[in-house]
C-alpha cells in the first residue's frame, strides 16, 4: 500500500539530508509505528506519504514514494486526498470550519459524497470518538485534547485507505487515547485500513503495532521489524520495555499484561529489598514543602530522588536568582524545617508539619523565591464560566514554594482553565484567586510576570519575534532583567542554536525550551506548564524533568497540567485530579496515581501492590 524506494529528502537550508536511502514497504491492512528521537525526520517521512513533501514544504525528494500505486512526485496532496488521510502535530492547523459537526463533514463534502452517506458517517464518528456531546460546539472553545479528537475524526469520515498520523494521542487523556487507538485497531482489522503513525508516548501504542519502523538518527536507514525485536535495540522505548531490559526478560514485554505475567520473581526480589528509600527533602531539611491542614502533605514519592538538573542550567538559574536577590539587597530566605513524622501503613509515604501562613507578597515585588513550604498561590471556591459551559466549580487549591503539582483529568476537565485563572487570563465568575498576594486578572502584566509565568500547550503562542535573539531581547525588556539574561538560559537549554534561528524552525522540544527560558527570565515564583511533554521524546522529557526538579529545589513552585502519567510519577510531589470542573482527588503522587487504573504509570501497574512507580526506583533497589 505504501512503498518507499531509496528516498532521500534534502532541504535547501540544511547541509545534510533529513532522510537518506529510505527503503521499506507497508502492506495493506497493517498498523506500522514510526519511532525515533526528536528531530530525526519522522514528520518528513510521514509528509512524504501525503505528498506534502515536497509539494508544500519544499526541498528536494529523490527516489520514489507510492501510495496505492500513485506516485507522490506526480500527484499533489489534493490528488491523494481520497486515498490518504493526514493528521499533523498541530490540530488547529487542520481545521477549516467553525463547529465540530461541520468539520467532520467537510472532507466528505470536498470529495462529493452523497448527503445521506455524509450524515451516517458523521453520526458513526461522533459515537466512535465520544464527540456526540460536542457536535454543535465551536472548535475554538474546545480543549486541546478535544480538538485532537475532532481532527482525527475529520480524516476518518471519508474512509481513506491510508491514515498518516503524527503524534495522534499527544494531547489526549489516557482513556481518550485508548478509545482512539481502539478505533484505529478496528479500522485495521475489520476494514483493512493501512495506518502509519509516529508517536513518542510508546507506552500507549507499541502493543497495538503490527511492525515498528525505527529511525534512529537523521539520514540513518530505517529498521523495520516486529515490535519486540525493534524495542530490544531502540534508543527510545516505553517504561515496560526498560523494566524488561532491567529484569533480563526475553522476549521483552510490550504491554502491562505481558510484564505482570513475568514479574513474580522481580516482585520477590523487591520484597526482600523492602520499601523504596525516602527521597531527599526539597526544603533544606529532611522533608518536603508542607500543605495546609485540610490537605494531606505532598512529599516526593518514596524511593525517587529528585533528578538533578544539568549543572549549567542550575548555574544559569542560580545566577538569575542571585542577581534578583542582590538587587533587592536581601539574603537567601531560611528554609522551612520540621521533623518527619512516621506514617501509619509501612510504605505509604511521609507526612510533615504544616503551616498556615497567608500567601505572601502583598507589598513589594519579590526579587527572590519565597522560603520552601510557604504559600505561593491559593484558590478558594473558584468558579469559571466559558459561555454556557461551567468550566470550574468550587475549586480549592494551595501551591507552595518548592512544590511540584500535577493537574490531571480527562480532556475538558478544566485543567487549562485553572492555569488560565492562576495567570490572570481568565476572570473568575465566583470565588477568589491569589498569586503572590495579588489578584491575577487585576494585576498589570508587567508586574504579574514577576510572580507567575505560563508556558502554554503551544509554545509558539508565546513566541512572536523572527529570531531567537529578538525573543530573548524582548523577554529581557519585559522582565526588567539585565541584557543577556534570557540568552544565558537559552544557551544552557538549547546549546548550539544560533541567534538568527527563527522559532518556527525549531523542533517542538526546542520551542518548549525557548518558551521556558522566556518565562524564567522574569524569575516567577510560580511556573505553570500546560502539557509540557507534548511532542517530546523520552530523552527530551528526562532533560525537562531534570530542569523542573532543579527549579523546584531552587524554591520555584510548579503546576503542570499533563496527561503524561509517567512524568507525574517521575516528578510530581502531589497530584490533583479534576473532573467536570471539580477537584475529585488531591494528595501525594504515590497514593493518587496507584489507586487509579487510568493514571497509574506502567511500573506501578506491573508491580502492584508494591509501591514502586518508576524504573529508576527499581534499578536503585536492585
Amino acid at each position: 500500500m505504501i512503498r518507499f524506494e531509496n528516498v532521500t529528502v534534502t532541504y535547501a537550508d540544511t547541509g545534510e539530508s533529513t532522510l537518506r536511502g529510505v527503503d521499506f514497504t507497508v502492506p495493506e491492512g497493517e498498523l506500522v509505528l514510526l519511532v525515533g528521537p526528536s528531530g530525526v525526520g519522522k514528520s518528513t517521512l510521514l509528509n512524504a506519504v501525503s505528498g506534502l513533501v515536497p509539494h508544500f514544504t519544499g526541498g528536494t525528494l529523490r527516489g520514489r514514494v507510492t501510495v496505492d500505486g500513485r506516485d507522490t512526485r506526480t500527484h499533489k496532496p489534493r490528488e491523494l486526498a481520497d486515498v490518504v488521510g493526514t493528521v499533523g502535530q498541530d490540530p488547529l492547523a487542520h481545521f477549516v470550519t467553525d463547529t465540530v459537526e461541520d468539520e467532520l463533514a467537510y472532507g466528505m463534502e470536498s470529495l462529493g459524497l452523497a448527503p445521506s452517506v455524509m450524515r451516517r458517517r458523521v453520526e458513526e464518528t461522533l459515537d466512535l470518538l465520544g464527540l456526540a456531546p460536542l457536535r454543535d460546539r465551536p472548535i475554538a472553545t474546545l480543549s486541546g485534547g478535544q480538538q485532537q479528537r475532532v481532527a482525527i475524526g475529520s480524516v476518518l469520515t471519508p474512509h481513506p485507505k491510508v491514515l498518516v498520523l503524527d503524534e495522534p494521542t499527544s494531547a489526549l487523556d489516557p482513556a481518550a487515547a485508548e478509545e482512539v487507538l481502539a478505533v484505529l485497531q478496528r479500522l485495521v482489522h475489520d476494514l483493512g485500513t493501512t495506518v502509519l503513525m509516529a508517536e513518542h508516548r510508546l507506552e500507549r501504542v507499541v502493543q497495538y503495532a503490527d511492525r515498528v519502523a525505527l529511525l534512529s538518527a537523521p539520514g540513518a536507514p530505517v529498521l523495520l521489524g516486529p515490535p519486540a525485536d525493534v524495542m530490544a535495540v531502540s534508543p527510545v522505548h516505553p517504561p515496560v520495555v526498560a523494566l524488561g531490559r532491567l529484569a533480563g526478560w526475553d522476549p521483552l514485554p510490550l504491554s502491562v499484561r505481558d510484564a505482570r505475567r513475568r514479574a513474580g520473581g522481580l516482585r520477590d526480589r523487591l520484597a526482600v529489598a523492602g520499601c523504596p528509600p525516602p527521597a531527599p527533602r526539597t526544603d533544606g531539611g529532611t522533608g518536603h514543602p508542607a500543605t495546609p491542614a485540610r490537605e494531606r502533605s505532598a512529599p516526593r514519592r518514596p524511593g525517587r530522588d529528585a533528578p538533578e538538573a544539568p549543572s549549567g542550567v542550575r548555574a544559569a538559574l542560580s545566577r538569575l536568582l542571585r542577581r534578583g536577590s542582590a538587587a533587592a539587597g536581601g539574603e537567601a530566605a531560611p528554609p522551612v524545617r520540621g521533623e518527619a513524622a512516621a506514617p501509619a501503613g509501612g510504605c505509604g509515604g511521609t507526612q510533615y508539619p504544616h503551616d498556615d501562613h497567608d500567601v505572601p507578597g502583598s507589598g513589594a515585588e519579590p526579587r527572590q523565591n519565597p522560603p520552601a513550604g510557604h504559600p505561593v498561590a491559593r484558590a478558594r471556591g473558584l468558579a469559571v464560566r466559558r459561555g454556557r459551559v461551567e468550566a470550574l466549580r468550587g475549586v480549592g487549591l494551595d501551591v507552595r514554594a518548592g512544590e511540584t503539582v500535577a493537574l490531571m483529568g480527562r480532556n475538558g476537565a478544566g485543567k487549562s482553565t485553572l492555569l488560565g485563572a492562576l495567570v490572570g487570563m481568565v476572570e473568575p465568575a465566583g470565588g477568589s484567586v491569589l498569586v503572590g498576594g495579588r489578584v491575577p486578572h487585576r494585576t498589570p502584566p508587567r508586574e504579574l510576570i514577576r510572580h507567575v509565568g505560563l508556558v502554554p500547550q503551544e509554545p509558539r503562542d508565546l513566541l512572536y519575534a523572527d529570531t531567537v535573539a529578538a525573543e530573548c531581547a524582548a523577554a529581557d525588556a519585559d522582565a526588567g532583567a539585565e541584557p543577556g539574561a534570557c540568552r544565558a538560559l537559552v544557551s544552557e537549554l538549547l546549546p548550539g542554536v544560533p541567534d538568527g534561528t527563527h522559532p518556527r524552525d525549531l523542533s517542538e522540544g526546542q520551542r518548549l525550551a525557548l518558551a521556558l527560558s522566556v518565562v524564567l527570565t522574569a524569575r516567577p515564583a510560580l511556573l505553570l506548564l500546560d502539557e509540557p511533554t507534548r511532542g517530546l521524546d523520552y530523552a527530551a522529557k528526562a532533560r525537562l524533568a531534570g530542569v523542573l526538579a532543579g527549579l523546584a529545589a531552587d524554591g520555584h513552585a510548579i503546576v503542570m497540567a499533563t496527561h503524561d502519567v509517567e512524568l507525574a510519577a517521575e516528578l510530581a510531589h502531589r497530584v490533583v485530579i479534576l473532573a467536570d470542573g471539580e477537584v475529585v482527588a488531591d494528595g501525594p503522587t504515590h497514593e493518587v496515581v496507584v489507586s487509579s487504573p487510568a493514571f497509574a504509570p506502567q511500573v506501578a501497574k506491573v508491580l502492584a501492590p508494591q509501591p514502586w512507580l518508576t524504573v529508576s526506583q527499581v534499578e536503585a533497589a536492585l
